[in-house]
Protein backbone atom coordinates (compact mmCIF):
# COMPACT_ATOMS: atom_id res chain seq x y z
CA UNK A 1 0.00 0.00 0.00
CA UNK A 2 3.01 2.02 0.90
CA UNK A 3 4.74 1.43 -2.04
CA UNK A 4 1.41 2.09 -4.48
CA UNK A 5 0.77 5.60 -2.71
CA UNK A 6 4.01 6.48 -3.29
CA UNK A 7 3.91 5.66 -6.76
CA UNK A 8 0.91 7.58 -7.23
CA UNK A 9 2.41 10.59 -5.90
CA UNK A 10 5.45 10.21 -8.06
CA UNK A 11 3.14 10.27 -11.19
CA UNK A 12 0.77 12.64 -10.10
CA UNK A 13 4.37 15.25 -9.52
CA UNK A 14 5.30 14.21 -12.54
CA UNK A 15 2.42 14.93 -14.56
CA UNK A 16 1.86 18.34 -13.20
CA UNK A 17 5.74 19.03 -14.15
CA UNK A 18 5.49 17.45 -17.50
CA UNK A 19 2.24 19.52 -18.63
CA UNK A 20 1.35 23.59 -18.04
CA UNK A 21 2.43 25.17 -15.51
CA UNK A 22 -0.79 26.28 -13.95
CA UNK A 23 -3.66 23.60 -15.03
CA UNK A 24 -6.77 25.00 -12.65
CA UNK A 25 -7.16 26.78 -10.00
CA UNK A 26 -5.70 24.76 -6.11
CA UNK A 27 -8.48 22.76 -4.98
CA UNK A 28 -9.50 22.64 -1.59
CA UNK A 29 -7.21 20.63 0.97
CA UNK A 30 -8.21 16.86 0.90
CA UNK A 31 -10.55 15.64 4.08
CA UNK A 32 -8.90 13.09 6.62
CA UNK A 33 -8.93 9.77 5.12
CA UNK A 34 -12.10 7.92 5.53
CA UNK A 35 -10.16 5.50 6.80
CA UNK A 36 -8.42 6.07 9.51
CA UNK A 37 -12.05 8.20 10.62
CA UNK A 38 -13.21 4.27 10.29
CA UNK A 39 -10.68 2.85 12.49
CA UNK A 40 -11.49 6.11 15.06
CA UNK A 41 -14.94 5.03 14.88
CA UNK A 42 -14.64 1.34 15.22
CA UNK A 43 -11.82 1.75 17.70
CA UNK A 44 -14.12 4.46 20.14
CA UNK A 45 -17.19 2.31 19.45
CA UNK A 46 -14.75 -0.86 20.87
CA UNK A 47 -13.66 1.52 23.83
CA UNK A 48 -17.58 2.60 24.32
CA UNK A 49 -18.61 -1.00 24.48
CA UNK A 50 -16.31 -1.91 26.38
CA UNK A 51 -16.80 0.90 28.94
CA UNK A 52 -20.18 -0.55 28.96
CA UNK A 53 -19.98 -3.84 29.98
CA UNK A 54 -17.39 -2.66 32.75
CA UNK A 55 -19.16 0.16 33.82
CA UNK A 56 -22.53 -2.52 33.66
CA UNK A 57 -20.31 -4.71 35.80
CA UNK A 58 -19.02 -2.30 38.02
CA UNK A 59 -22.71 -1.17 39.08
CA UNK A 60 -23.63 -5.30 39.16
CA UNK A 61 -20.97 -5.69 41.16
CA UNK A 62 -20.79 -2.67 43.30
CA UNK A 63 -21.37 -3.29 47.50
CA UNK A 64 -25.45 -2.80 47.49
CA UNK A 65 -26.01 -1.34 51.08
CA UNK A 66 -29.13 -2.29 52.60
CA UNK A 67 -30.88 -0.06 55.80
CA UNK A 68 -31.62 -2.96 58.33
CA UNK A 69 -34.23 -1.72 61.74
CA UNK A 70 -33.38 -3.71 64.87
CA UNK A 71 -34.62 -3.16 68.14
CA UNK A 72 -34.38 -2.67 70.59
CA UNK A 73 -30.95 -1.02 71.48
CA UNK A 74 -28.38 -3.52 72.97
CA UNK A 75 -30.40 -6.51 72.57
CA UNK A 76 -28.95 -9.43 71.34
CA UNK A 77 -30.75 -8.85 68.05
CA UNK A 78 -29.07 -5.75 67.24
CA UNK A 79 -25.39 -7.32 68.63
CA UNK A 80 -26.07 -9.81 66.01
CA UNK A 81 -26.80 -7.75 62.71
CA UNK A 82 -23.50 -5.54 64.19
CA UNK A 83 -21.40 -8.66 63.52
CA UNK A 84 -22.84 -9.05 60.54
CA UNK A 85 -21.81 -5.71 59.45
CA UNK A 86 -18.20 -5.93 60.35
CA UNK A 87 -18.38 -9.49 58.97
CA UNK A 88 -19.98 -8.25 55.57
CA UNK A 89 -16.98 -5.18 55.69
CA UNK A 90 -13.91 -7.39 56.06
CA UNK A 91 -14.80 -9.46 53.37
CA UNK A 92 -16.08 -7.08 51.08
CA UNK A 93 -19.05 -8.73 50.26
CA UNK A 94 -21.43 -7.60 47.60
CA UNK A 95 -24.09 -6.23 49.76
CA UNK A 96 -23.40 -4.49 52.90
CA UNK A 97 -25.94 -3.64 55.77
CA UNK A 98 -26.75 0.25 57.80
CA UNK A 99 -28.11 -1.05 61.03
CA UNK A 100 -31.41 1.29 61.65
CA UNK A 101 -31.86 0.99 65.77
CA UNK A 102 -35.61 1.27 66.60
CA UNK A 103 -37.76 0.58 70.06
CA UNK A 104 -38.67 -3.13 69.52
CA UNK A 105 -39.95 -5.50 66.76
CA UNK A 106 -43.02 -3.05 66.17
CA UNK A 107 -41.45 -0.31 65.51
CA UNK A 108 -38.94 -2.04 62.84
CA UNK A 109 -42.16 -3.62 61.44
CA UNK A 110 -43.33 -0.12 60.88
CA UNK A 111 -40.59 1.13 59.56
CA UNK A 112 -40.46 -1.62 57.00
CA UNK A 113 -44.25 -0.87 56.04
CA UNK A 114 -43.33 2.84 55.43
CA UNK A 115 -40.26 2.19 53.16
CA UNK A 116 -37.96 3.87 55.24
CA UNK A 117 -35.92 0.20 55.40
CA UNK A 118 -34.89 -2.24 53.44
CA UNK A 119 -34.36 -5.15 56.04
CA UNK A 120 -35.83 -5.55 59.73
CA UNK A 121 -36.26 -8.06 62.34
CA UNK A 122 -39.20 -8.63 63.39
CA UNK A 123 -41.92 -11.00 65.41
CA UNK A 124 -43.70 -13.81 63.92
CA UNK A 125 -46.60 -13.19 66.41
CA UNK A 126 -47.04 -9.43 65.85
CA UNK A 127 -48.68 -7.70 62.76
CA UNK A 128 -46.82 -8.22 59.63
CA UNK A 129 -46.11 -5.56 57.12
CA UNK A 130 -47.92 -6.40 53.73
CA UNK A 131 -44.73 -5.26 52.00
CA UNK A 132 -42.65 -8.28 54.31
CA UNK A 133 -41.30 -10.83 52.64
CA UNK A 134 -39.13 -13.59 54.06
CA UNK A 135 -35.30 -13.95 53.98
CA UNK A 136 -34.51 -16.15 56.74
CA UNK A 137 -35.26 -17.36 60.55
CA UNK A 138 -33.11 -15.97 62.85
CA UNK A 139 -34.37 -17.67 65.88
CA UNK A 140 -36.99 -19.83 67.37
CA UNK A 141 -38.74 -18.34 70.95
CA UNK A 142 -40.04 -20.23 73.33
CA UNK A 143 -43.10 -19.05 75.67
CA UNK A 144 -42.02 -20.35 79.52
CA UNK A 145 -44.39 -20.22 82.46
CA UNK A 146 -43.11 -21.26 85.71
CA UNK A 147 -44.11 -19.97 89.23
CA UNK A 148 -41.47 -19.29 91.76
CA UNK A 149 -41.02 -20.94 94.96
CA UNK A 150 -42.64 -19.17 97.80
CA UNK A 151 -39.78 -16.85 99.94
CA UNK A 152 -38.69 -18.12 103.01
CA UNK A 153 -40.10 -16.99 106.22
CA UNK A 154 -43.28 -15.55 104.85
CA UNK A 155 -46.72 -17.69 103.97
CA UNK A 156 -47.07 -19.34 101.10
CA UNK A 157 -50.04 -18.72 98.64
CA UNK A 158 -52.08 -21.52 97.54
CA UNK A 159 -49.31 -23.35 94.91
CA UNK A 160 -50.42 -23.59 91.21
CA UNK A 161 -49.78 -26.32 89.30
CA UNK A 162 -51.97 -25.52 86.02
CA UNK A 163 -52.60 -22.86 84.03
CA UNK A 164 -56.13 -22.62 84.99
CA UNK A 165 -55.18 -22.01 88.54
CA UNK A 166 -53.78 -18.39 87.27
CA UNK A 167 -57.08 -16.61 86.79
CA UNK A 168 -57.11 -14.21 90.09
CA UNK A 169 -53.19 -14.21 90.01
CA UNK A 170 -50.65 -11.64 89.61
CA UNK A 171 -48.48 -12.73 86.72
CA UNK A 172 -44.85 -10.88 86.06
CA UNK A 173 -44.24 -10.60 82.27
CA UNK A 174 -40.41 -10.48 81.48
CA UNK A 175 -39.99 -7.97 79.09
CA UNK A 176 -41.63 -4.25 78.14
CA UNK A 177 -43.29 -5.47 75.19
CA UNK A 178 -46.90 -5.42 74.68
CA UNK A 179 -46.11 -8.32 72.26
CA UNK A 180 -45.30 -10.87 75.21
CA UNK A 181 -48.74 -9.70 77.03
CA UNK A 182 -50.55 -10.32 73.78
CA UNK A 183 -48.90 -13.83 73.96
CA UNK A 184 -49.94 -14.61 77.55
CA UNK A 185 -53.64 -13.92 76.65
CA UNK A 186 -53.97 -15.83 74.32
CA UNK A 187 -52.41 -18.83 76.62
CA UNK A 188 -54.68 -17.79 79.33
CA UNK A 189 -58.03 -17.89 76.97
CA UNK A 190 -56.69 -21.21 75.33
CA UNK A 191 -57.28 -22.51 79.33
CA UNK A 192 -61.22 -20.73 79.66
CA UNK A 193 -59.08 -17.68 82.44
CA UNK A 194 -60.16 -14.31 81.49
CA UNK A 195 -57.11 -12.07 80.88
CA UNK A 196 -59.29 -9.50 82.89
CA UNK A 197 -58.99 -11.63 85.81
CA UNK A 198 -55.59 -12.09 85.72
CA UNK A 199 -53.20 -8.90 86.96
CA UNK A 200 -50.25 -8.49 84.69
CA UNK A 201 -46.73 -6.86 85.83
CA UNK A 202 -43.78 -6.26 83.36
CA UNK A 203 -40.44 -6.42 84.35
CA UNK A 204 -36.96 -6.50 83.47
CA UNK A 205 -34.19 -9.01 84.13
CA UNK A 206 -32.66 -7.01 86.75
CA UNK A 207 -36.13 -6.64 88.68
CA UNK A 208 -37.06 -10.02 89.22
CA UNK A 209 -35.29 -10.75 92.67
CA UNK A 210 -37.18 -7.75 93.78
CA UNK A 211 -40.55 -8.79 92.87
CA UNK A 212 -39.89 -12.62 94.09
CA UNK A 213 -38.98 -11.17 97.92
CA UNK A 214 -41.97 -8.54 98.42
CA UNK A 215 -44.23 -11.01 96.62
CA UNK A 216 -45.42 -8.96 94.06
CA UNK A 217 -46.16 -11.74 91.34
CA UNK A 218 -47.58 -15.03 91.64
CA UNK A 219 -46.02 -16.59 88.26
CA UNK A 220 -43.95 -15.34 85.33
CA UNK A 221 -43.81 -15.47 81.85
CA UNK A 222 -40.86 -14.89 79.28
CA UNK A 223 -40.39 -15.42 75.60
CA UNK A 224 -37.13 -15.87 74.14
CA UNK A 225 -35.04 -18.39 72.62
CA UNK A 226 -34.68 -21.94 74.53
CA UNK A 227 -31.21 -20.85 75.85
CA UNK A 228 -31.91 -17.37 76.21
CA UNK A 229 -29.62 -15.83 78.86
CA UNK A 230 -32.32 -13.38 79.67
CA UNK A 231 -34.61 -16.03 80.59
CA UNK A 232 -32.48 -18.29 82.34
CA UNK A 233 -31.24 -15.67 84.63
CA UNK A 234 -35.16 -14.52 85.65
CA UNK A 235 -35.69 -18.75 86.16
CA UNK A 236 -32.33 -18.07 88.42
CA UNK A 237 -33.34 -14.97 90.44
CA UNK A 238 -36.92 -16.04 91.26
CA UNK A 239 -35.08 -19.49 92.52
CA UNK A 240 -33.06 -18.93 95.30
CA UNK A 241 -35.47 -20.12 97.90
CA UNK A 242 -36.22 -23.26 96.25
CA UNK A 243 -36.73 -25.26 92.86
CA UNK A 244 -39.37 -23.29 90.57
CA UNK A 245 -42.79 -25.00 89.25
CA UNK A 246 -42.79 -24.73 85.22
CA UNK A 247 -46.37 -25.18 83.61
CA UNK A 248 -46.47 -26.71 80.55
CA UNK A 249 -48.99 -26.16 77.76
CA UNK A 250 -50.42 -28.78 76.81
CA UNK A 251 -52.44 -27.48 74.24
CA UNK A 252 -49.92 -25.94 72.24
CA UNK A 253 -51.27 -27.98 69.18
CA UNK A 254 -54.73 -26.31 69.32
CA UNK A 255 -53.10 -22.93 69.57
CA UNK A 256 -51.31 -23.36 67.13
CA UNK A 257 -54.22 -24.61 64.98
CA UNK A 258 -56.08 -21.32 66.07
CA UNK A 259 -53.20 -19.02 65.37
CA UNK A 260 -50.76 -20.50 62.54
CA UNK A 261 -48.04 -17.76 63.58
CA UNK A 262 -47.26 -20.18 66.87
CA UNK A 263 -46.00 -23.77 66.37
CA UNK A 264 -45.95 -26.45 69.03
CA UNK A 265 -42.58 -27.21 70.74
CA UNK A 266 -41.04 -28.75 73.70
CA UNK A 267 -38.75 -27.08 76.50
CA UNK A 268 -36.11 -29.81 77.00
CA UNK A 269 -35.30 -30.77 80.50
CA UNK A 270 -32.83 -28.97 82.42
CA UNK A 271 -32.17 -26.76 79.61
CA UNK A 272 -32.02 -24.15 82.67
CA UNK A 273 -29.17 -25.64 84.48
CA UNK A 274 -29.30 -26.10 87.99
CA UNK A 275 -29.53 -29.01 90.63
CA UNK A 276 -31.95 -30.39 90.50
CA UNK A 277 -32.44 -29.53 87.29
CA UNK A 278 -34.38 -27.11 85.46
CA UNK A 279 -37.32 -28.32 84.53
CA UNK A 280 -36.81 -32.10 85.54
CA UNK A 281 -39.19 -33.01 82.27
CA UNK A 282 -39.80 -32.32 79.31
CA UNK A 283 -42.40 -29.26 79.07
CA UNK A 284 -44.97 -28.77 76.17
CA UNK A 285 -44.88 -25.33 74.81
CA UNK A 286 -45.69 -22.82 72.19
CA UNK A 287 -43.00 -21.43 70.02
CA UNK A 288 -42.69 -18.54 67.41
CA UNK A 289 -39.82 -16.77 65.21
CA UNK A 290 -37.94 -13.77 64.81
CA UNK A 291 -37.71 -13.48 61.17
CA UNK A 292 -35.28 -11.55 58.75
CA UNK A 293 -37.71 -10.20 56.48
CA UNK A 294 -36.88 -7.74 53.14
CA UNK A 295 -39.17 -5.07 52.04
CA UNK A 296 -41.33 -6.53 48.28
CA UNK A 297 -40.14 -5.16 45.36
CA UNK A 298 -36.04 -5.31 46.44
CA UNK A 299 -34.31 -6.81 43.37
CA UNK A 300 -33.89 -10.55 43.58
CA UNK A 301 -30.11 -10.68 43.05
CA UNK A 302 -29.69 -8.25 45.84
CA UNK A 303 -31.56 -10.47 48.51
CA UNK A 304 -30.37 -13.99 47.02
CA UNK A 305 -26.67 -12.64 47.68
CA UNK A 306 -27.39 -11.11 50.95
CA UNK A 307 -29.09 -14.82 51.98
CA UNK A 308 -25.64 -15.78 50.47
CA UNK A 309 -23.70 -13.96 52.55
CA UNK A 310 -25.42 -14.55 55.46
CA UNK A 311 -25.25 -18.48 55.51
CA UNK A 312 -21.65 -18.21 54.49
CA UNK A 313 -20.71 -16.02 57.56
CA UNK A 314 -23.28 -17.59 60.33
CA UNK A 315 -20.66 -20.25 61.50
CA UNK A 316 -17.95 -17.99 61.96
CA UNK A 317 -20.41 -15.92 64.15
CA UNK A 318 -21.09 -19.06 66.24
CA UNK A 319 -18.29 -18.52 68.50
CA UNK A 320 -19.11 -14.72 69.77
CA UNK A 321 -22.89 -15.60 69.65
CA UNK A 322 -24.24 -18.83 70.19
CA UNK A 323 -27.52 -17.47 68.97
CA UNK A 324 -26.04 -17.56 65.08
CA UNK A 325 -26.14 -20.99 65.22
CA UNK A 326 -30.05 -20.70 65.20
CA UNK A 327 -30.43 -18.82 62.02
CA UNK A 328 -32.58 -20.90 58.82
CA UNK A 329 -33.45 -20.48 55.79
CA UNK A 330 -37.06 -19.45 55.36
CA UNK A 331 -39.86 -21.62 54.77
CA UNK A 332 -40.71 -21.42 50.83
CA UNK A 333 -43.73 -23.45 50.82
CA UNK A 334 -46.91 -21.15 49.38
CA UNK A 335 -49.03 -21.21 52.27
CA UNK A 336 -45.97 -20.07 54.87
CA UNK A 337 -47.23 -17.36 57.02
CA UNK A 338 -45.00 -14.90 55.74
CA UNK A 339 -44.52 -14.82 51.90
CA UNK A 340 -40.54 -15.95 51.23
CA UNK A 341 -38.93 -13.32 49.23
CA UNK A 342 -37.92 -14.20 45.68
CA UNK A 343 -34.32 -13.79 45.70
CA UNK A 344 -34.12 -15.80 49.10
CA UNK A 345 -36.38 -18.88 47.56
CA UNK A 346 -34.05 -18.86 44.51
CA UNK A 347 -30.81 -19.44 46.94
CA UNK A 348 -32.37 -22.30 49.16
CA UNK A 349 -33.90 -23.77 45.91
CA UNK A 350 -30.40 -23.91 44.14
CA UNK A 351 -31.19 -21.26 41.29
CA UNK A 352 -29.47 -18.37 42.02
CA UNK A 353 -28.34 -16.69 38.90
CA UNK A 354 -24.82 -15.50 38.23
CA UNK A 355 -23.93 -12.17 36.48
CA UNK A 356 -24.25 -13.94 33.20
CA UNK A 357 -27.26 -15.78 33.63
CA UNK A 358 -28.80 -12.61 34.24
CA UNK A 359 -27.58 -9.61 31.91
CA UNK A 360 -26.58 -11.75 28.84
CA UNK A 361 -29.79 -11.29 26.98
CA UNK A 362 -29.10 -7.73 27.33
CA UNK A 363 -25.34 -8.21 26.65
CA UNK A 364 -26.62 -10.54 23.14
CA UNK A 365 -28.91 -7.98 22.06
CA UNK A 366 -26.75 -5.14 22.53
CA UNK A 367 -24.11 -6.36 20.48
CA UNK A 368 -26.74 -7.36 17.73
CA UNK A 369 -27.61 -3.86 17.55
CA UNK A 370 -24.17 -2.58 17.32
CA UNK A 371 -23.66 -5.07 14.59
CA UNK A 372 -26.99 -4.29 13.22
CA UNK A 373 -26.33 -0.70 13.69
CA UNK A 374 -22.80 -0.89 11.95
CA UNK A 375 -24.29 -2.52 8.96
CA UNK A 376 -26.61 -0.40 8.45
CA UNK A 377 -24.22 2.75 8.77
CA UNK A 378 -22.01 1.08 6.34
CA UNK A 379 -24.47 0.59 3.67
CA UNK A 380 -25.75 4.41 4.24
CA UNK A 381 -22.40 5.84 3.87
CA UNK A 382 -22.11 3.56 0.74
CA UNK A 383 -25.35 4.36 -0.54
CA UNK A 384 -24.27 7.99 -0.14
CA UNK A 385 -21.28 8.12 -2.60
CA UNK A 386 -22.94 6.28 -4.92
CA UNK A 387 -22.86 9.51 -7.68
CA UNK A 388 -19.05 9.78 -6.49
CA UNK A 389 -18.04 6.31 -7.11
CA UNK A 390 -20.17 6.49 -10.87
CA UNK A 391 -18.45 9.58 -11.42
CA UNK A 392 -15.06 8.26 -10.69
CA UNK A 393 -15.83 5.29 -13.03
CA UNK A 394 -16.80 7.85 -16.01
CA UNK A 395 -13.06 9.51 -15.46
CA UNK A 396 -11.69 6.06 -15.57
CA UNK A 397 -13.38 5.25 -18.86
CA UNK A 398 -12.36 9.04 -20.22
CA UNK A 399 -8.65 8.19 -18.84
CA UNK A 400 -8.95 4.64 -20.84
CA UNK A 401 -10.12 6.52 -24.31
CA UNK A 402 -7.02 9.34 -23.67
CA UNK A 403 -4.59 6.24 -23.18
CA UNK A 404 -5.78 5.38 -27.15
CA UNK A 405 -6.13 8.47 -28.45
CA UNK A 406 -2.09 9.28 -27.14
CA UNK A 407 -0.67 6.43 -29.62
CA UNK A 408 -1.88 8.24 -32.43
CA UNK A 409 -1.79 11.91 -31.43
CA UNK A 410 -0.60 14.75 -34.03
CA UNK A 411 -0.18 16.86 -31.15
CA UNK A 412 2.02 17.98 -28.38
CA UNK A 413 -0.42 20.50 -27.18
CA UNK A 414 -3.06 17.80 -27.34
CA UNK A 415 -1.09 15.51 -25.48
CA UNK A 416 -0.30 18.17 -22.48
CA UNK A 417 -3.97 19.00 -23.10
CA UNK A 418 -4.91 15.44 -22.25
CA UNK A 419 -2.12 14.65 -19.30
CA UNK A 420 -3.73 18.07 -17.71
CA UNK A 421 -7.12 16.08 -17.80
CA UNK A 422 -5.43 13.38 -16.59
CA UNK A 423 -3.80 15.43 -13.34
CA UNK A 424 -7.33 16.40 -12.53
CA UNK A 425 -8.81 12.62 -13.19
CA UNK A 426 -5.59 12.05 -10.54
CA UNK A 427 -6.66 14.69 -8.12
CA UNK A 428 -10.32 13.52 -8.39
CA UNK A 429 -9.51 9.46 -8.13
CA UNK A 430 -7.47 10.49 -4.70
CA UNK A 431 -10.09 12.67 -3.25
CA UNK A 432 -12.39 9.53 -3.50
CA UNK A 433 -10.37 7.17 -1.78
CA UNK A 434 -9.83 9.20 0.95
CA UNK A 435 -13.49 9.79 0.98
CA UNK A 436 -14.08 5.92 1.36
CA UNK A 437 -16.03 5.96 -2.25
CA UNK A 438 -13.89 3.64 -3.55
CA UNK A 439 -11.65 0.74 -2.74
CA UNK A 440 -8.03 0.08 -2.98
CA UNK A 441 -8.58 -2.31 -5.36
CA UNK A 442 -10.58 0.42 -7.67
CA UNK A 443 -7.00 2.71 -6.98
CA UNK A 444 -4.77 -0.31 -7.84
CA UNK A 445 -6.92 -0.56 -11.32
CA UNK A 446 -6.73 2.89 -12.21
CA UNK A 447 -2.83 3.26 -11.04
CA UNK A 448 -2.32 0.32 -13.57
CA UNK A 449 -4.58 2.55 -16.21
CA UNK A 450 -2.82 5.76 -15.24
CA UNK A 451 1.17 4.56 -15.57
CA UNK A 452 0.17 3.05 -19.39
CA UNK A 453 -1.32 6.74 -19.79
CA UNK A 454 1.25 8.67 -19.24
CA UNK A 455 4.39 6.11 -21.09
CA UNK A 456 1.78 5.98 -23.97
CA UNK A 457 2.14 10.16 -23.99
CA UNK A 458 5.98 9.77 -23.18
CA UNK A 459 6.49 7.76 -26.06
CA UNK A 460 4.56 9.72 -28.07
CA UNK A 461 6.33 12.64 -27.29
CA UNK A 462 9.31 11.09 -28.04
CA UNK A 463 7.91 10.00 -31.78
CA UNK A 464 7.04 13.99 -32.39
CA UNK A 465 10.28 15.34 -31.29
CA UNK A 466 12.49 12.89 -33.78
CA UNK A 467 10.10 13.99 -36.59
CA UNK A 468 11.56 16.81 -38.74
CA UNK A 469 10.37 20.19 -38.16
CA UNK A 470 10.28 21.10 -41.90
CA UNK A 471 6.64 21.19 -43.43
CA UNK A 472 6.20 18.85 -46.20
CA UNK A 473 6.40 19.47 -49.98
CA UNK A 474 3.81 19.94 -51.63
CA UNK A 475 3.40 18.51 -55.38
CA UNK A 476 2.75 21.06 -58.02
CA UNK A 477 -0.86 21.10 -59.54
CA UNK A 478 -0.83 19.76 -63.05
CA UNK A 479 -1.41 21.96 -65.90
CA UNK A 480 -4.82 22.06 -67.52
CA UNK A 481 -4.65 22.37 -70.95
Amino acid sequence: MGQMNFSLKRLFSRSITDGPEVIAPPGPPSPRSVKRKMTLIVLAGTLALVGAISSAYYFAMKPVPLRIAVGPPNSDDVKVVQALVQAFSRDHSTVRLRPVLTDGATASAKALADGKVDLAIIRGDLDVPKNARAVATLRKNVAVLWVPPAAKGKKAPPKITKIAQLSGRRIGVIGRTQANINLLNIILRQYGVDPAKVTTVQFSTTEVAEAVKDQKVDAFLAAGPVNSKITNDAITSSSRDGVPTFLAIDSAAAIAQNFPMYEASEIPAGVFGGSPARPDDDIKTISFSHHIVARQGLADATIAAFTRQLFAIRQQLITDFPLAAKIETPDTDKDAVIPVHPGAAAYVDGEEKTFLDRYSDYIWWSLMGLSAMGSAGAWFASYMKRDERNNNSTLRERLLDMLAIARHSESLEELDGMQAEADAILRDTLNCFENGAIEEGSLTAFNIALEQFHNAVADRKALLADRPHNPPVRSPRPQVA
